[in-house]
């Protein structure tokens, strides 16, 4: 059903060395300790032993790998398109395979496609294998729906948190519908993420279906009230739309990182090879809050501290 792992000799030395030498240029100093809460197996065809070697060149402590669902050919996944997280990233199995493998560095998720006949079990197969979170939960169905209610009231008895991938008319229909998700299931602690989720933040964000807009932020959007108003919601800061939401207006962002500092969570969500540089999303959102975090305590709390409280690490 899903693919293992294929750490191979030479794939995993030509891994270590990209690694020993973004260490060579990062200095012999320690760095604190990352937490990144969005990462994936065999994204975009990387191989296991590159994942492992970007993780440690960006400094990251623990991981959480995100699994996909299984293959399915249903509207949920747009006719089977949007496979693989529409990545080609591997599901359960590989993940938790190589959180057994590396078991200080990487814990797991565990993911179905929600309308499956056997979505639920499928998912609690994993949780009971210690999975510490459900998701990323990134398929075309209402976000009320009765199948997605059916995962919460999951994660409600099992104490993990929901991570939703929310793209307007993609993934997670019905984005303005939430806070009634957020009410009935109080004890389940939600983590948003992507465009929609990010577009949000802006009060002035009208048009739905731009997904990266640049415009400066008028505090206030939903997702704004979302964090403000509801002591379950989180907010995951990776991918190129929370990298956006902070970059578009960095003054905005300097605010929205201290109002949000116990709610905010770094992930990188970057399919990158070296780990650094330009080309790394997941090292660019680092240096990002590390830029705009107004003190130490902050920066720590989004890179860290949150992540250990919430995933229990």
């Amino acid at each position: 059903m899903c693919q293992q792992p294929n750490i191979n000799r030479r794939e995993f030395l030509a891994g270590t060395g990209a690694m020993l030498l973004a260490g060579a240029f990062a200095g012999a100093s320690q760095p604190e300790p990352i937490i990144d809460i969005h990462q994936h197996v065999h994204y975009a065809a990387r191989p296991d032993a590159v994942l492992i070697a970007h993780q440690r060149a960006m400094g990251i402590a623990q991981t959480i790998l995100l699994p996909a669902g299984t293959a399915a050919f249903g509207t949920s996944t747009h006719g089977g398109k949007t496979n693989g997280l529409q990545a080609q990233c591997t599901g359960n199995e590989a993940c938790f395979q190589i959180s057994q493998q590396f078991p200080k560095e990487f814990a797991f998720g565990s993911n179905e496609v929600p309308d499956l006949p056997d979505a639920v079990q499928e998912i609690e197969k994993y949780l009971k294998k210690g999975g510490c979170v459900i998701g990323e939960l990134k398929f075309g169905l209402d976000c009320d729906s009765k199948e997605m209610q059916h995962i919460y009231k999951l994660a409600e008895d099992y104490n993990v948190p929901v991570l939703m991938h929310w793209q307007f008319q993609m993934f997670n229909f019905n984005f303005e519908r939430f806070p009634k998700m957020l009410e009935k299931y109080p004890k389940v602690n939600f983590i948003g993420h992507a465009q929609t989720w990010w577009a949000n933040i802006d009060k002035g964000h009208s048009d739905q279906s731009i997904l990266y807009p640049k415009t400066k932020v008028t505090p206030g959007g939903l997702t704004d009230r979302l964090l403000s108003d509801y002591p379950n919601m989180y907010g995951d800061l990776s991918a190129g739309s929370g990298l956006l939401s902070m970059t578009r207006d960095e003054e905005h962002a300097k605010s929205f990182l201290n109002r949000h500092q116990d709610k905010l969570l770094y992930g990188s969500d970057c399919d990158d090879h070296i780990g650094s540089g330009e080309q790394c999303q997941g090292a660019q959102t680092i240096a990002e809050i590390r830029k705009l975090a107004a003190s130490k305590a902050i920066e720590r709390k989004i890179l860290h501290d949150n992540a250990k409280k919430l995933f229990r690490l």
